[in-house]
């Protein structure tokens, strides 16, 4: 009986510690995850776009396939290489920061490109044909999911250099609640922005009262127009975010010079109004500068990526350049 009851005081005490790490986790996931506001309003704004143009019916079941394979990206490829890369190689990290970035850079200069420019090929025409909608849903889910990777790997990588905690067991743990609280954040606000225009049209045609009809009217005028301001606002993110990695991986790498300069710059804009609008001016300010480096470098990268890693990737996987 001795015996049991020694036991049983361990299994409290380890109860106990248990209790404690768990609210350490919590703690360090809470501020890790406000590091990652930025790419997280992107990953929101971006994605919707995935479901355009399909069946009501099938967009929630489209979501949760992105959401899945986001969940993949973040706890079974990301999380390990994360983990090693901080306790073995942790001089990688800003780098492989500064690859993604250039990589939202680009993806960001693209898009405002092809508006001001319109481009495209016979190839992505037909790959994108709704004449085979399974094949189109099959792509458009491949693409969400690899735009996810990227997002993911910056959200990960962010959070891993914000994440104090003293061991590694914690370090991993911390960053598996970051990556599956930020994917039902993300995908959760995601499903109910699609599905607020079926909303609207239930209200429009069911509701009791004429305001009940009037809001869900109002509802399906309008999710169009935020349709467009999340393509608007996902765009810009990408620049304001990319611009922002480079920028200051620049300077932990020791080329300071363009970061102090936008700080400064950033610094003179907030305080040249008044007090109250100092912070927002600030903020702003030093956003915008960031975003229009990363412009500038998306927009030098399109060609060196169509010119030299497009034939690159060809080469090795066999495709043409045009896929």
């Amino acid at each position: 009986m001795s015996g049991l009851l020694a036991l049983l005081d361990d299994v409290a005490g380890i109860a106990k510690v248990a209790a404690a790490s768990v609210d350490d986790v919590a703690a360090a996931a809470g501020k890790a995850g406000a590091k990652t506001a930025g790419v997280i309003i992107d990953d929101a704004a971006v994605t919707p776009k995935y479901v355009q143009g399909f069946a009501p019916a099938r967009e929630l079941p489209i979501i949760w396939r992105i959401a899945r394979g986001s969940l993949f990206n973040k706890l079974i490829l990301l999380l390990p290489v994360a983990m090693l890369l901080a306790n073995f190689a942790p001089l990688l990290i800003t780098p492989l920061l500064m690859l993604g970035g250039a990589y939202l850079c680009f993806e960001g200069a693209e898009k405002i490109f092809h508006v001001l420019f319109p481009h495209g090929s016979h190839v992505i025409e037909e790959d994108m044909s709704v004449k085979d909608p399974g094949h189109l849903e099959e792509q458009k889910v491949k693409g969400a999911i690899k735009t996810d990777f990227i997002l993911s790997a910056e959200i990960m990588t962010i959070a891993l250099a914000a994440i104090e905690v003293p061991n590694v067991w914690m370090q991993a743990a911390t960053l598996a609640v970051v990556g599956i609280g930020v994917t039902v954040a993300v995908y959760g606000s995601v499903g109910l922005i699609v599905k607020m225009d079926d909303v609207g049209l239930f209200l429009a045609k069911n509701a009791p009262t004429p305001i009940g009809r009037g809001l869900g009217n109002g509802l399906v005028k309008f999710m169009p127009v935020l349709m467009k301001i999340l393509s608007v606002v996902g765009t810009a993110a990408m620049l304001w975010v990319g611009g922002s990695i480079i920028i200051h991986g620049l300077e932990v790498l020791g080329f300071a010079w363009l970061g102090h300069h936008i700080h400064d710059w950033a610094y003179a804009a907030g305080h040249a109004v008044s007090e109250q609008w100092t912070g927002v001016v600030e903020w702003v300010s030093k956003a915008t500068m960031d975003g229009v480096f990363g412009l500038a470098l998306g927009l030098i990268l399109i060609p060196f990526a169509t010119k030299v890693i497009a034939p690159l990737l060809g080469a090795v996987s066999g495709k043409s350049k045009a896929h």
